[in-house]
């Protein structure tokens, strides 16, 4: 049974010369579709993703492909029950995927594309000359991660480059980056090769495609995203669960924040956990005096603050008025 909404994941390194003008067009576009989603724009090309009812989307992928500009940006489309965001958020960004590294540019120089059955097959036999790098936060590959990756302890990727050096004694060896859809790799890959890597290649479409044409296998947990799942099933072929709750140190991939907003902490929590604390992380985060009600799910959505889709956009069109 297919579900009525998709939601929609894509990136593409191609210039864009005036990006506040695209901003407001691709915003208004986006209106008139009914997507929600956050969406990066810089001079560097379009980051974004997005959800909405099946047609709604299926257009929006139609319209930025007739962009020449866009014309060979790929879409990893997922089916889902309703929206996966409450607001759409259209921005300008000095990069597409905040790395500090305005110097790299993916579309001259990056590492070359191995695709998702190859990828498989790399698992499965696993050479010793081959190395799996995923290039993701902590909270990202502590939910889920592929077989003998290594893992990198970082907060954000804008921490990548200084990471690096603790990579010199891999140089000898084929470096696999993966990310969640792609983009982070595109410069980790390049930015390796600059630092004297020489066989360096990155999983095509990242954990999402690899997810939709090689069911997932030997995925281990569940893969991080960035909308309102938060996590999403990957693997239906061997299957696991490797975060453990932060309270009761059992199994659980059930990713939440403290209900004390000023610890906000984002980790693996099962119901139990939770309920010890009433949503919270430890005794002493539930005796804040600002701590939040906890209702269950653990997500705290935030204020909307009388959001409007419209602010910020200069020139609407009639119809949209």
């Amino acid at each position: 049974m297919k579900e009525d909404y998709l939601v929609l994941l894509y990136y593409c390194y191609s210039r864009i010369e005036d990006p506040e003008t695209f901003r407001e067009q691709h915003h208004l576009r986006c209106l008139e579709l009914n997507l929600k989603g956050r969406i990066i724009i810089a001079e560097e090309g379009l980051n974004g993703t997005v959800s909405g009812l099946r047609a709604d989307c299926e257009q929006y992928m139609a319209d930025v492909k007739a962009d020449p500009r866009f014309a060979d940006i790929e879409f990893k489309v997922d089916e889902v029950p309703d929206h996966c965001f409450s607001k759409l958020h259209v921005r300008v960004k000095p990069e597409i995927v905040h790395a500090s590294l305005h110097q790299i540019d993916p579309r001259k120089r990056t590492g070359g594309y191995v695709e998702p059955e190859e990828f498989r097959q790399i698992l499965r036999d696993q050479p010793e000359d081959t190395v799996i790098l995923d290039v993701r936060s902590n909270y990202e590959h502590n939910v889920g991660k592929f077989k003998n990756a290594i893992t990198l302890d970082i907060e954000n990727f804008r921490d990548f480059p200084e990471k690096v050096k603790e990579l010199d004694h891999l140089k000898g060896k084929k470096v696999i980056t993966y990310c969640t859809g792609g983009i982070k790799c595109e410069k980790a890959s390049a930015y390796l090769l600059d630092q004297g890597f020489e066989d360096v290649h990155q999983l095509h479409g990242g954990i999402i495609k690899y997810g939709l044409e090689a069911e997932g296998e030997d995925f281990e947990g569940k893969c991080y995203v960035f909308d309102n799942r938060i996590v999403k099933d990957l693997n239906t072929v061997n299957p696991t669960t490797i975060s453990k709750c932060y309270v009761t140190g059992q199994p659980s991939d059930r990713m939440v924040n403290c209900a004390n907003p000023h610890c906000n902490k984002h980790i693996p929590m099962s119901e139990e956990g939770a309920n010890k604390y009433n949503g919270c992380c430890s005794e002493e985060c539930s005796k804040h005096p600002d701590v939040r009600p906890y209702d269950g799910s653990g997500y705290y959505q935030k204020e909307m603050n009388g959001y409007n889709p419209y602010r910020g956009v200069k020139r609407k069109k009639e119809t949209a008025e």
